[in-house]
């Protein structure tokens, strides 16, 4: 039930087009127990009026489960990287600034294209090859110490928060972030997996790779799901070097 003596200020960086000037509007909310960024904006998009009483288009923004399993939610939260869906309006200082990742190029308001994360993705093979429709039979086994060490890296959403809070993903680095690299630790140690090892760790060795992190650790303290980030990105960096070392002295 909404609280008529309490109200939410939300402001909104919106844009029209991928080329088109921003503006920001404001919207006045009636507030109610439980709300959060998402339930937020679709009131605005059941009512798009904005706080000064002009009608407006409904906000344009990704989301799905609603339940921060998808990633696609992800914005600048009161300049903050995070999950819509997560960010409750009783945790946030108003007036709430909700603003499109600065990183991606944004398709309209709130939207952003993050298909570079997907790209790079492909770029270091991160996939357990298996080759063939037919059953291939159980796979090998994993200990539960294998399983309890990879886990905690499986649970990435491919959100772009780690992206968007690093000093080093940039158009002039290529940097391919802390959440791809992350997935070349996965699967290198996975058992089936790792018959890539070799050819993702060299992917890393080029432009873009793991040499252009900074170590700022922004991503660890952003990431939704707690991964850790940070340890993932030392051990990979150990991979690389060892067999950088190792193909040079093969020449």
């Amino acid at each position: 039930m909404a609280n008529t003596n309490k109200s939410v200020l939300i402001k909104i960086k919106r844009q029209n087009t991928p080329t088109s000037k921003s503006y920001w509007e404001e919207f006045e909310l009636a507030y109610h127990p439980g709300m959060n960024v998402i339930s937020s904006l679709m009131e605005i998009a059941a009512n798009p009026v904005t706080r000064e009483g002009k009608a407006t288009s409904p906000i344009t923004y990704d989301s799905n489960c609603l339940e921060e399993v998808c990633g696609s939610c992800a914005m600048l939260i009161n300049g903050r990287a995070r999950m819509a869906c997560s960010a409750l309006i009783d945790n946030l200082e108003q007036p709430i600034k909700l603003e499109p990742f600065a990183k991606f190029p944004v398709v309209r308001d709130l939207a952003t294209d993050r298909s570079v994360i997907f790209e790079n993705l492909k770029a270091v093979k991160a996939w357990v090859p298996i080759d063939g429709t037919y059953d291939l039979g159980p796979g090998p086994r994993m200990t539960a110490e294998e399983q309890e060490q990879a886990y905690p890296i499986s649970r990435c959403i491919s959100c772009c928060c780690c992206m968007e809070a690093c000093p080093q993903f940039n158009e002039d680095t290529g940097f391919v972030g802390a959440a791809t690299i992350a997935q070349v630790r996965l699967f290198n140690t996975h058992p089936t997996g790792k018959s890539l090892q070799r050819e993702r760790l060299a992917a890393l060795m080029g432009d873009g790779g793991i040499q252009e992190c900074g170590y700022a650790q922004n991503c660890v303290e952003v990431c939704p799901k707690d991964i850790p980030l940070t340890r993932a990105i030392s051990e990979v960096g150990g991979e690389v070097m060892k067999q950088a070392i190792g193909d040079l002295f093969r020449r």
